[in-house]
């Protein structure tokens, strides 16, 4: 469950907060309140998070099946489903954009100017800037953002804890909520130590194939 966890989540994330930093590195009116709404949410507690979402997606009084309801769709059970309490997390966790936001913000306004004037002097549209410019320049901010978002997707904890306590019949048993479980309900502190090791070894060498792979696909302009 936590390999479909992590494989759901951080593409999402990364796209979700691409184009957020996209939108909110525009020229537009309260751009400095937009920014801060955006990134208010990730230095909320997870805890408190955590039971905002379990209210949200309450099958009977939760507003995401009111707004279903509203559509005409039918309702779902969210966190009391197989089928969905992952998705229902994925979900969760894009409330968190604003984190990896930041860094990709930083990372286009870090652009030089002259290399779009170049291409629009050439008669270059959005999408040849985009793909030929906008993402080879923050491709190290692609990179730390995929990196980090790995190693905290495969350590996701707070949420299956508080909201399911790895239920529905163990299908939001996350990894790190099994050893939980393990050092401190069953008291096998030998196990839990071991499950601990092979996480770090997991996390340890799909980090190492990332930073492998990144040096054919980041561009560092130094």
């Amino acid at each position: 469950m936590t390999v479909y966890y992590v494989v759901l989540s951080v593409p999402l994330a990364l796209v979700g907060s691409l184009l957020l930093a996209l939108l909110l590195n525009q020229r537009v009116r309260f751009l400095g309140l937009f920014r801060t709404i955006y990134y208010m949410p990730t230095v909320i507690a997870g805890v408190a998070i955590s039971l905002l979402w379990q209210w949200i997606f309450n099958p009977d009084l939760g507003i995401a099946n009111y707004i279903l309801n509203i559509l005409h769709l039918p309702s779902l059970l969210w966190f009391q489903d197989e089928a969905t309490v992952i998705p229902s997390f994925v979900i969760m966790s894009l409330w968190g954009l604003g984190g990896p936001m930041i860094v990709f913000l930083a990372s286009l306004q870090g652009i030089p100017p002259e290399l779009y004037e170049a291409a629009a002097l050439d008669g270059s549209n959005g999408w040849y800037k985009f793909r030929y410019i906008t993402i080879p320049m923050i491709s190290p901010a692609i990179l730390l953002n995929l990196v980090t978002g790995v190693i905290g997707a495969f350590q996701v904890f707070v949420q299956g804890y508080v909201i399911t306590q790895g239920g529905p019949n163990f299908a939001s048993e996350f990894y790190v909520l099994y050893l939980f479980n393990n050092a401190f309900q069953y008291f096998k502190f030998g196990y839990a130590a071991s499950q601990a090791w092979i996480l770090f070894v997991i996390i340890l060498a799909l980090t190492i194939a990332l930073l492998q792979a990144s040096r054919r696909l980041v561009y560092y302009e130094a």
